[in-house]
């Protein structure tokens, strides 16, 4: 009996021993190891604070930030980067902050951030918390073969030809939103709107009915509560990350847990119900999860010998969450700062009408034409650099690497800083704060000189999928509004870019907008 309960006594106290030694390691030998590393690579950052790391100071010189607008300019890194940005002058280009325990390397070296995006399976996503998972999941949160799987099964979804054959619903959502404004108008044929709201309608309208053949009014309540969700996940990403808090019953984590359950249920409802069309032969075959859904079942047929192939339900429901969010959000974003910008720059505002005009006169938008309008996609790319609909992307080591003359020790974060690379005077000039499209008169590849310094959409081969539906869908939209409308910004507007999920308007987008005749 004695011996047993020694025996049990002596386990308790190795499994305690165990978990202390863990416990240090994580909270102190290991970031102090990393920051050694680190320091003798010719890397720079403070040193590195019990648990927190520079969160607290990070949080605080955010939260300053957000509390008051800007005046009107294109200089919005100190507002909504501002922690980085005084690292990077403090310690220089290629130094580090820490995320709690975690150092985060922030690349600056166009070449760098070009080798970390080509070698994907080198430098990943850093899905260490769930919560991340929630976010961004489906293909953004995938790695190794399982993103190539996903990959090949949802690319026929976001092929050119498939979504030439959107485009129709695309102009009906437009249609609606112009018909809203125009019933606002008053007598001298003017109003003036906060037009983000109907804008977010709009991008959600849009997937809804590109994505799941319904309509927005179907899909409004999901929109709400990936909203919501996504909100609450960015408070619990911006603390300290530790690893099994999420089951503690918090308010945000029972709220956000909620969320889930709820999302899941009726986009499995969703999911059964276009399953059993498509099986049934009724299914049109032009929304992105019916084309997702006849690539996954063309996979297990021609390969349901290998369990492995085809996507299981849950995973469709992962990959349709992805197609709610990363949708809306980033169509949204992108039309939204291009409408503000266009206010502010009449000249470009009226250029770009001029051309719609002459391509499709008050016909709606074809994909021919759409294919033509060189001034709106110069407007569009000079948006996207100025206002990167996301800042930062974040990559991390799974073991030592070298990348040019650093060798990043397993465990390092990777930051690729997305609006200090397009707001870089270096990379693009004295004038790198201007609104210029003309920058992009020539393409992409002339505007960057052959480098790595504009990526709204990532880049290499994790290059976003749905970069070519979010640029036909702006384009389409912002072709219509310039047939009906101009537009300038009200003396209400307040200029106050904040990143939530992705680069927003903090107080809206007051415009004043004037009926065009055409």
């Amino acid at each position: 009996m004695e011996a047993a309960l020694a025996t049990i006594l002596i386990l308790i106290l190795i499994l305690v021993l165990i978990c202390t030694w863990k416990v240090l390691n994580w909270l102190w030998l290991r970031p102090k190891r990393l920051e050694r590393l680190l320091r003798n690579q010719g890397l720079q950052g403070n040193p590195y604070k019990l648990l927190v790391g520079d969160m607290k100071e990070l949080l605080k010189m955010r939260n300053e930030a957000l509390s008051k607008p800007m005046t009107f300019s294109h200089d919005i890194v100190p507002r909504v980067f501002n922690y980085i940005q005084d690292t990077v002058h403090k310690h220089g280009k290629n130094s580090f902050v820490w995320f709690g325990p975690a150092p985060r390397v922030t690349l600056t070296d166009p070449e760098l951030i070009r080798e970390v995006f080509n070698k994907m399976y080198d430098f990943t996503k850093p899905n260490f918390n769930p919560l991340v998972r929630l976010l961004a999941p489906g293909l953004a949160s995938h790695e190794g073969e399982k993103w190539s799987k996903h990959r090949k099964i949802i690319n026929p979804a976001f092929n050119l030809e498939k979504l030439k054959n959107m485009l129709p619903l695309f102009t009906k959502c437009c249609d609606d939103m112009i018909s809203k404004w125009e019933a606002m108008m008053s007598s001298d044929g003017s109003c003036e709107i906060d037009v983000w709201p109907f804008v977010r309608t709009l991008a959600s309208d849009a997937i809804s009915r590109t994505a799941f053949g319904s309509s927005y009014e179907e899909g409004r309540r999901i929109f709400q509560l990936l909203k919501e969700q996504g909100e609450l996940t960015i408070k619990v990403l911006m603390k300290v990350y530790i690893p099994g808090w999420r089951f503690v019953p918090t308010s945000i984590n029972r709220r956000i847990n909620e969320i889930n359950r709820d999302i899941r249920a009726s986009l499995k409802d969703m999911i059964n119900k276009r399953e059993k069309a498509l099986n049934a032969g009724e299914a049109t075959k032009n929304n992105l999860l019916d084309i997702l859904l006849e690539s996954n079942q063309r996979e297990i047929q021609e390969h349901g010998h290998n369990k492995n192939v085809g996507l299981m339900l849950e995973e469709v429901i992962e990959e349709c969450k992805l197609f709610y969010l990363a949708g809306q959000e980033t169509t949204s974003v992108l039309l939204v700062w291009t409408i503000i910008l266009l206010s502010r720059y009449p000249d470009w505002q009226a250029r770009a009408r001029e051309e719609v005009l002459q391509v499709f006169g008050n016909r709606k938008p074809d994909f021919d034409g759409i294919s033509n309008l060189k001034i709106v996609t110069m407007i569009l790319y000079e948006v996207l650099r100025l206002y990167a609909p996301v800042i930062d992307l974040t990559r991390i080591t799974h073991k030592d690497m070298q990348l040019g003359n650093l060798l990043l020790p397993a465990g390092v974060l990777i930051s690729l800083p997305t609006i200090l690379i397009h707001h870089d005077c270096e990379l693009w000039g004295d004038d790198v704060k201007e609104f210029k499209p003309e920058r992009f008169s020539e393409g992409i590849l002339k505007a960057t000189s052959g480098r790595a310094s504009f990526f709204p959409f990532g880049g290499g081969p994790r290059i976003c999928i749905g970069q070519n539906f979010t640029l036909l869908e702006a384009k389409v939209a912002l072709s219509m509004i310039l047939q009906h409308f101009s537009f300038e910004l009200s003396p209400t507007y307040t200029h106050a870019p904040n990143s939530v999920i992705t680069l927003e308007p903090q107080y809206g987008a007051h415009v004043i907008l004037r009926k065009v005749e055409i």
